[in-house]
């Protein structure tokens, strides 16, 4: 279970807040298959540098290891961000490590859900959730929030 809540105005607000937070003149370590734009135009590699970070794109667009992660991560990583891509699909070759993999790396992981859901739901199986993603070792998990609880836009 989650230790605390913050609502924001957006998604995009979320992960400026986080970036801001935990890596302002740091490096975020994100795959490039998850480099995405989400809602509003926002850019994902804009949003983050804006911030003052700076990323470490790892991995391929399809294909992205643990070892990926661990091999990029050195003294001056603020998080390593997961993206889910909640507008598009990548099929065939491809894998991405789970979130348990990547919490156990020994910096904080972030993970941004997209459109998910609160919670585990048996109608939306390849939906991720936050209380999942907590469980499985997210520092934090940030997500449209208009998309998961169905009101105004927020994050």
């Amino acid at each position: 279970a989650a230790g605390a809540a913050h609502v924001v105005n957006n998604g995009a607000a979320a992960l400026v807040l986080a970036a801001t937070a935990l890596a302002a003149g740091r490096e975020i370590v994100v795959s490039r298959g998850e480099m995405v734009e989400i809602g509003d135009g926002f850019r994902l590699p804009d949003l983050l540098v804006s911030t003052g970070a700076r990323l470490r794109e790892v991995g391929t667009t399809n294909r992205t290891s643990t070892a990926d992660y661990a091999d990029a991560i050195g003294p001056d990583t603020g998080f390593v961000l997961k993206v889910h891509p909640s507008n598009f699909r990548i099929t065939g070759f491809t894998h991405t490590p789970a979130t348990a993999e990547l919490a156990s790396l020994g910096v904080p992981l972030v993970v941004d859900i997209g459109s998910g859901l609160l919670a585990p739901h048996p109608l939306l199986p390849d939906e991720p959730d936050a209380a999942t993603e907590l469980r499985a070792g997210a520092a934090l998990v940030t997500a449209s929030g208009d998309k998961l609880l169905g009101g105004p836009q927020c994050g």
